[in-house]
């Protein structure tokens, strides 16, 4: 098992927006598409800075999932757009990390 710890970077002042279009939209969708998305995490130093945590049972889910929800006719035709509109994409960090064995996220 892995976490993917995605930190993205609003539009200068959108980070609300960004918020309830991730709660209202993103989350819901990719949840029924099986994602497990474990954290939502605004960022209390960076007015415009997000992070987010996905859970992954293994390489083969991640890629499995990442099809389901990147490569659907709804996220290309409706939400990418959006997400494109209220994020600056090349500020985006994705960190994948193990939990060490003391970890309760284990």
């Amino acid at each position: 098992m892995f976490y993917e710890l995605r930190r993205y970077q609003t539009r200068l002042g959108r980070r609300d927006e960004w918020v309830r279009y991730m709660e209202e939209v993103v989350i819901p969708f990719q949840t029924t598409k099986g994602m497990i998305v474990t954290a939502s995490l605004i960022d209390e130093e960076d007015q415009d800075g997000y992070l987010w945590i996905r859970r992954f049972d293994d390489e083969a889910r991640r890629e499995e999932l990442y099809a389901a929800v990147y490569e659907s006719d709804r996220w290309r035709d409706e939400i990418r757009p959006v997400v494109q509109q209220l994020l600056i994409p090349e500020k985006s960090v994705i960190t994948r990390a193990v939990p060490t064995a003391l970890s309760v996220l284990r």
